[in-house]
């Protein structure tokens, strides 16, 4: 599920974006898309992996100049401070789950840093994104650096969704949905985790959006129940893909503008290169050649 959660935004549902190092960019994709509105504002969308990993991280010259040329940096959701957005209402895991889970919890919730007051009270779907993740995320995954580098050039700074939208995004799954995802990833072990990380970073540094998207979808559909999946997918990408499109259109017609987003949410007929060019956009791949030249 690799395309929510900033910051708890890396792992079951949130990571999204691969193949093989080194391997040619084809001409016709790239994870860098220049977006030209109806009255000529230029804008650019780059698909990001939630990820601290240096590989990654790595910015590719075009990235670089397309940010620094826009006056206005735009993300999925900016970061909060405030702990009750992930928690539960009168309600704890403690309770929820049997003696031998929560065992399980306060060890992976000692691994994430998480305090046990918060995994005691902590949203289970949300829990089980952050769980997933082969590694503790760090404040320097893509997303943040890129937000680092607008800030230190005093650009304007817009969020694509409400930060209590964005982290009730899979509240109306029943609680028993909710712990199906949970002990989903429960089960996995940390070298399953790790090598589906492995499998995202290497698809992801292919340059290609819907091979990324594709093979993450194919991972996280894996884990979970068909139908479940279904219904989190309309949720974590279809609606969302719909709000942002719109956000997009509205502002670029105002401002030059450097939107970083998930790679997820750009391929696809539901995807953002699409409903802009709905919207009345000209949109087109920019070429990222010397992006992804890093050693395994």
């Amino acid at each position: 599920m690799t395309l929510i959660i900033n910051g708890l935004k890396r792992g079951l549902f949130s990571i999204l974006l691969l193949c093989f190092i080194g391997s040619a960019q084809a001409a016709n994709t790239s994870m860098l898309w220049k977006a030209v509105a109806p009255n000529g504002k230029v804008s650019y969308l780059f698909g990001t992996m939630h990820t601290d990993d240096e590989r990654v991280n790595e910015l590719a010259a075009p990235v670089i100049s397309a940010l620094n040329e826009s006056q206005v940096f735009m993300m999925e959701v900016l970061p909060g401070n405030d702990p009750t957005i992930y928690q539960m209402k009168n309600q704890n895991l403690k309770d929820l789950l049997t003696d031998k889970e929560w065992e399980q919890v306060k060890t992976l919730a000692d691994f994430h840093y998480l305090n046990g007051n918060m995994a005691m009270h902590m949203k289970p779907w949300l829990m089980a994104m952050t769980f997933d993740l082969p590694k503790p995320a760090s404040d320097f995954a893509l997303d943040n650096q890129l937000l680092s580098m607008a800030e230190d050039q005093d650009k304007d700074v817009l969020a694509l969704e409400d930060t209590t939208q964005h982290f009730e995004l899979l509240d109306d799954l029943t609680m028993n949905q909710q712990l199906t995802m949970l002990r989903a990833v429960l089960k996995r072990t940390q070298a399953q985790k790790e090598r589906d990380y492995q499998t995202l970073v290497k698809a992801y540094l292919t340059g290609d959006p819907e091979k990324t998207a594709a093979i993450d979808e194919k991972l996280t559909a894996g884990i979970l129940p068909k139908d479940l999946w279904s219904k989190m997918r309309v949720k974590l990408l279809d609606e969302r893909n719909q709000q942002m499109a719109a956000r997009i259109a509205d502002q670029g017609t105002l401002n030059s503008l450097f939107v970083a987003v998930g790679a997820a949410h750009l391929p696809g007929k539901s995807g953002l290169i699409n409903l802009l060019r709905n919207a009345g956009y000209q949109v087109e791949p920019v070429s990222l050649k010397a992006a992804f030249t890093h050693k395994n």
